[in-house]
């Protein structure tokens, strides 16, 4: 079982390199205009380095993958022609599958919103 501490650490840690993947917004010398660098994508990991998890829907009410949810929303938007991806690693969705499984989802739910959510 992975320790609290680890856990916050890796909050940090995700909550960083999002921070980083923010679209940058450049500036146009010529035009003296603000321009969206819609070419600057989001972070796209290398062939294999993604891992699938298959969630039982029951699991998806909870207030965690809610607030998982919202962040893939923020970083990587919504499309319905591709899976979605949530902005953690497997490590932290195998440790949130199995406090979910144990039903211990509950105790832990205020603390991990909590290290999801600051910036």
């Amino acid at each position: 079982m992975i320790s609290l501490k680890k856990v916050i650490r890796n909050a940090r840690r995700w909550q960083k390199i999002a921070a980083v993947r923010i679209k940058r917004i450049s500036y146009s010398r010529i035009t003296g205009k603000m321009e969206v660098d819609d070419n600057t994508p989001s972070f796209v990991a290398e062939k294999g380095h993604y891992k699938r998890f298959a969630i039982p829907l029951a699991y998806l009410g909870n207030k965690i993958f809610l607030e998982l949810f919202k962040m893939s929303e923020e970083e990587f938007g919504v499309s319905s022609d591709r899976p979605i991806t949530l902005p953690c690693d497997s490590e932290y969705m195998n440790y949130i599958l199995s406090l979910i499984k144990r039903g211990e989802a509950k105790d832990f739910e205020k603390v991990l919103t909590n290290s999801i959510t600051t910036r």
